[in-house]
């Protein structure tokens, strides 16, 4: 929104975009919807970004982004970015709710790049509680933080963390000393879970939470840091079986510390959930290697057996048995060094093309060659997939060529979930009026139209030889 509306500095723009993916906090705070106001060329503002609080109601129910300013509000920010100071209003003209707007400079380097509007209902005629009013409090110190420049801070944590902590959590204000000042109800629960009796406020936070470790426990590098409330980090302490996500936030009064604001979530929960997934990833890869251990035995007595016969059937049958075994065990190969259950494809390919070449044409040269790309394909249609295209390679050079030297190429086209396949030689072809009827080709029609759910034809090339086209439809990762 902020390219399609005004020209910024690329600094500036990276600065704007680094304070709306960290204002919710703010937003939360002050119980209030936040509004972001860029000036345009014709000396007017337009609102580029909106916050909601999740703390309170909104005031603005329908998106804003995009609208202009009246008037009289125009003035008021282009006073607001002129003084750099912070100025109030009430917008008494609503009809339901009077609003209550605070104007705050978007300052960076000293220049006021923008106005951050902090939009919220006149208070009703009753007592604020305590957690109100240390709410607005920081909030106020954040405004002030930003009408200076001072926020968003360098190296704070971005939001992806699974489990990052929010405003309705628990929140710690700690003075400059890394002493409470306020707690939360619900950071005095989260602390009371991880082992705390007594009360928290009055104590030094990192003296509270150094009793707390437990011998031997693994500690991370940041929280002294965090719990002292000296850097904007996040970090992670836990005890008796109860993890606690810690941020910290540190209050600055031109450029001097003040003191901290500290969020704190209980995520032994989501931890505990992801060291179970962990566990089950490994135990599906150990599986998948099991697997392709026992298939590559079953691969190595077939090849054996099929060097001790004497019957040149039965050689052959042995031969392409042990073939297909080999096919299945490289796609458990693949499936036990993933995460995922999915299978790069074109990898599994590569070495399943050798494969079947080397095999079906030991006394002649075969030139093989592979365009395009399968991409991603699922575990429970990589298999069937790896011994369609073994066979359809393998009959190509073995009825196809028929000993001879040649060319086979494997074209794959995907598009989205649609993966199209053709394979191509350049043999004598099939024979007019021929029904293809032997067991390789039962194996290909059984698990392109069962396990793949897709088309399989064979068409004859007017430049001589074979093309097997193969449709199927994968799911998109």
């Amino acid at each position: 929104m902020i390219a399609q509306t005004v020209t910024l500095e690329p600094t500036d723009a990276e600065w704007l975009h680094q304070l709306v993916g960290d204002w919710q906090v703010v937003a939360d705070l002050a119980f209030a919807d936040l509004v972001l106001w860029l000036p345009t060329e014709d000396g007017g503002f337009v609102a580029v970004a909106h916050c909601r609080p999740s703390t309170a109601a909104t005031v603005h129910y329908d998106d804003i982004v995009g609208h202009r300013v009246s008037e009289p509000r125009r003035q008021l920010m282009a006073q607001t970015m002129a003084d750099g100071g912070i100025h109030t209003r009430a917008d008494q003209a609503r009809t339901i709710n009077a609003i209550r707007e605070v104007l705050v400079p978007v300052v960076h380097e000293g220049r006021s790049i923008g106005v951050m509007t902090r939009e919220s209902s006149l208070p009703a005629t009753r007592v604020p509680s305590r957690l109100e009013i240390s709410y607005v409090e920081i909030a106020d110190m954040m405004c002030a933080m930003i009408a200076r420049g001072e926020y968003p801070q360098a190296g704070a944590p971005g939001a992806s963390r699974r489990g990052a902590p929010r405003v309705g959590d628990g929140l710690v204000r700690l003075d400059a000393d890394g002493r409470v000042i306020y707690a939360s109800p619900n950071a005095v629960s989260n602390f009371h879970r991880l082992g705390l009796i007594g009360q928290l406020k009055g104590e030094v936070l990192a003296e509270v939470v150094t009793e707390l470790l437990e011998e031997h426990s693994s500690v991370e590098e940041t929280l002294a840091v965090v719990v002292m409330g000296r850097a904007a980090w996040r970090t992670e302490v836990e005890s008796r079986g109860v993890t606690l996500s810690l941020r910290a936030v540190p209050l600055t009064d031109h450029g001097e510390r003040r003191g901290a604001l500290l969020l704190c979530r209980d995520v032994s929960e989501v931890r505990r959930r992801e060291r179970e997934l962990i566990t089950k990833d490994a135990t599906i890869r150990e599986i998948h290697h099991r697997v392709k251990n026992n298939l590559q035995t079953v691969s190595a007595l077939l090849r054996l057996q099929a060097r001790r016969t004497d019957n040149p059937e039965t050689k052959d049958a042995l031969e392409e048995a042990e073939r297909r075994v080999s096919t299945i065990a490289l796609v458990h190969e693949t499936l036990s060094q993933n995460i995922d259950e999915v299978v790069d494809f074109d990898e599994v390919f590569g070495r399943v093309l050798r494969l079947a070449a080397d095999v079906a044409s030991p006394d002649s040269s075969v030139r093989t060659e592979v365009e395009g790309t399968f991409g991603l394909v699922g575990a429970e249609a990589a298999t069937s997939l790896a011994v369609v295209l073994t066979e359809l390679v393998t009959n190509a050079v073995e009825h196809g060529l028929r000993g001879r030297s040649g060319m086979v190429s494997v074209h794959a086209a995907r598009d989205g979930a649609e993966l199209e396949v053709r394979v191509r030689d350049d043999g004598r072809g099939i024979d007019e009026g021929k029904v293809l009827s032997g067991l390789g080709t039962q194996i290909v029609r059984t698990l392109v139209t069962g396990e793949l759910g897709g088309t399989i034809e064979w068409l004859s090339r007017p430049e001589g030889g074979t093309e097997v086209v193969l449709r199927t439809r994968q799911r998109e990762r």
